[in-house]
């Protein structure tokens, strides 16, 4: 081999290498992101274990109460989100006063958005019974809710110290503290849900003291790391705490508002789905909601994926490493459709199998809801590889601090055309419930068009302003 050839080899063998390497990081990045977030799963499925034993309703109001809290702390949720990106692009500069800037605009958004967020579900009980819940329910979940509301801070700056430590390449962490939590968690609400040991029986109001004490153990397991561990401590992320940085805390709302409200914007869809399901048949309500959990479920490993790639275009970005961008955006996205095309070929697979481990033999019309479960997860097959793209795509834009943009993709994909096209399938075409995700899977899919051709196009502008 001539001289011109080996140099000729070694180029084409670099963007293998760099590509390569830019897989092995982000799995190292997603890995213990995506487990973090199936450990709150386990947590939220251990709670309505323990809350089941006392009655369909006390689940019932868990649910209600779910919902009211969740559209609250979504709005903090987005906010905090926005940690990631700007801590990322810190380091990426190598600018490590940015990054404990980073967090320390986070933890002072958090408290102060946790004073209003509060505020909505203390007043759970009038706000269900002025959507038309019943007095009883409202009132449980209510109980709930009072118990709930004090984790609210303590887990906003769990996210923002979640979002510094992957920004700066140490999600382990937070993995290992959420692992910890379960057990505890599980111990606490078992003890103060049925007042074990000689301690009260609080009910409803125990469930959800135990999670916001364990929400408030985490978040100072996860300050003890950032303050007391290496590499994190040379940081030093609470000096000069007592200050509020204004200007980036205006940068973080700006990056962080779009992401609650485009949260909001699709958890608004599903509970709409969910109304839908509601009106064609009971049956296809049982259905959708199995579908739904396979579906959150799933969601969790793209969703540590999406974080992976906020942080790995963030240093790119911070960096100026123009071609990095492009790379950490892409080698994201072919991973997580990589991961979900398995996932989703063993669910069809196992359809049935999934449907009756969620339902079960109990109910009269189990053989009919199974069916439909298992058929909506056949439809949803699409949905769950969409689902996976627009999530990494949008945590790729994060990186670039791009979030306006795609909140307008939001709007006109879940709404503009994911709804209207749920609703005009299930109720003016014969497919019903079928009609209903079909609706979603739509949606989804031009919302992850819209961001992957919005990720290429700004990548292209920077390849071709450096250029």
């Amino acid at each position: 081999m001539t001289l011109s050839d080996k140099i000729t080899a070694r180029a084409a063998s670099a963007p293998d290498k760099h590509f390569a390497a830019e897989l092995a990081e982000t799995v190292r990045l997603a890995a213990p992101m995506a487990a973090t977030q199936l450990g709150q799963i386990a947590m939220m499925t251990t709670d309505l274990a323990f809350i089941g034993r006392l009655g369909e309703a006390s689940v019932g109001a868990a649910a209600l109460a779910g919902t009211v809290y969740f559209v609250a702390f979504t709005v903090g949720m987005g906010l905090m989100s926005a940690v990631s990106p700007l801590a990322a692009q810190a380091f990426g500069a190598r600018d490590p006063r940015m990054v404990r800037r980073a967090l320390r605009s986070g933890l002072w958004a958090g408290l102060l958005i946790a004073l209003p967020i509060t505020a909505f579900p203390l007043r759970g009980e009038a706000i269900l019974r002025a959507l038309g819940q019943a007095d009883e329910p409202a009132r449980l979940a209510q109980q709930y809710l009072f118990g709930l509301v004090w984790g609210v801070a303590p887990a906003l700056w769990f996210i923002a110290i979640r979002g510094f430590m992957g920004a700066v390449r140490r999600p382990e962490a937070i993995l290992w503290i959420t692992l910890a939590a379960i057990p505890l968690n599980a111990l606490l609400v078992y003890l103060l849900l049925y007042g074990e040991f000689g301690l009260p029986k609080l009910g409803l109001f125990g469930a959800g003291l135990a999670t916001s004490t364990v929400n408030a153990g985490t978040f100072l397991a996860g300050l003890w790391f950032a303050t007391r561990v290496r590499p994190f401590t040379r940081y030093h992320v609470l000096a000069r705490l007592w200050r509020i940085d204004w200007g980036l805390m205006r940068q973080l709302v700006v990056i962080g508002a779009p992401i609650s409200i485009a949260f909001l914007l699709e958890y608004g869809l599903f509970s709409s789905a969910a109304l839908l399901m509601g009106i064609i048949s009971t049956t296809a309500l049982a259905a959708h909601q199995i579908a739904l959990n396979v579906t959150a479920i799933l969601f969790m490993i793209p969703y540590g994926i999406s974080m992976a790639a906020t942080v790995r275009v963030g240093h790119a970005v911070g960096g100026g490493d123009i071609a990095g961008v492009k790379r950490a955006g892409q080698v994201a996205m072919s991973l997580g459709i990589a991961i979900a095309v398995v996932l989703t070929v063993a669910v069809i697979v196992l359809r049935f199998a999934i449907a009756k481990l969620f339902l079960g033999e109990g109910l009269a019309d189990a053989d009919a809801t199974i069916t439909l479960a298992a058929w909506l997860l056949v439809i949803g097959g699409t949905y769950f590889i969409t689902d996976a793209l627009q999530t990494i795509a949008a945590g790729a834009l994060r990186g670039m601090n791009d979030t306006r943009i795609p909140l307008l993709f939001a709007a006109v994909s879940y709404w503009g055309i994911g709804f209207c096209s749920a609703y005009a399938l299930a109720f003016h075409t014969p497919l019903g419930a079928s009609g209903v995700w079909i609706g979603l899977s739509l949606g989804t899919l031009v919302y992850a068009s819209l961001l992957i051709l919005r990720f290429h196009l700004l990548a292209g502008r920077l390849q071709a302003r450096d250029s």
